[in-house]
């Protein structure tokens, strides 16, 4: 059957919802690792990231039963819910690209500041770091934390502060995400456009005389 007719409508639209199921789940990855390894919650992006992964996996499922079942309302829903998923994804991607080391420091600190001293150590020891911030802003700060630090490196005397560790994380998370999402935002405007096109197509299999 050439290209465009109904066979090749429906294979296009679950091979693309397929990919859009891996990039839900890269997302959500991604995310998960960076918030997981010293990035602290205070970067709410993070949490925007996987809720976008989380609701673009679901959406890619309902895609990939429509087309493979040409269901009309599911289909219905499945357009009007991936073009959301589409405007959300794109400024969440841009928010990511866009926080720079600046911000992602003033996030840090801010965080840093709220948690309790068992809550510091903790992180302390799990990323083998010793305080946040070696400048004058946090001198104090960091003068505390070093003096309660118990992480491994401490025996060594090579400590990285933690703040190194996080932004160095945190960047490549950003980056990676930003990235991703970005490319693939643009696509799910091209799955949009595909299932409106198959949604409007009769289904050879069906009775000749109905109509969509």
């Amino acid at each position: 059957m050439v290209c465009g007719g109904f066979t090749c409508s429906k294979n296009a639209l679950c091979s693309l919802n397929v990919v859009y199921m891996l990039v839900g789940l890269l997302l959500i990855v991604v995310a998960a690792w960076g918030k997981g390894f010293g990035i602290v919650s205070s970067i709410h992006i993070i949490g925007g990231v996987i809720a976008v992964g989380f609701f673009l996996l679901l959406i890619a499922i309902v895609g990939l039963i429509g087309a493979v079942h040409h269901h009309q309302v599911m289909l219905f829903f499945y357009m009007v819910i991936l073009f959301i998923v589409f405007l959300f994804q794109f400024g969440v991607s841009c928010s990511c690209l866009a926080m720079n080391q600046g911000q992602q420091e003033k996030l840090l600190v801010s965080s840093w500041r709220l948690m309790s001293k068992d809550t510091r150590i903790s992180l302390e020891k799990k990323l083998d770091c010793c305080g946040l911030f070696n400048n004058t802003q946090n001198q104090g700060v960091f003068m505390s934390d070093l003096h309660f630090c118990d992480a491994p490196c401490v025996k060594k005397s090579l400590c990285l502060t933690c703040g190194e560790k996080m932004l160095q994380h945190s960047s490549e998370a950003l980056k990676i995400l930003g990235g991703v999402g970005l490319f693939f935002s643009f696509t799910e405007i091209l799955g949009v456009w595909l299932a409106m096109r198959f949604r409007n197509q009769k289904d050879p299999r069906a009775n000749p005389s109905a109509f969509l």
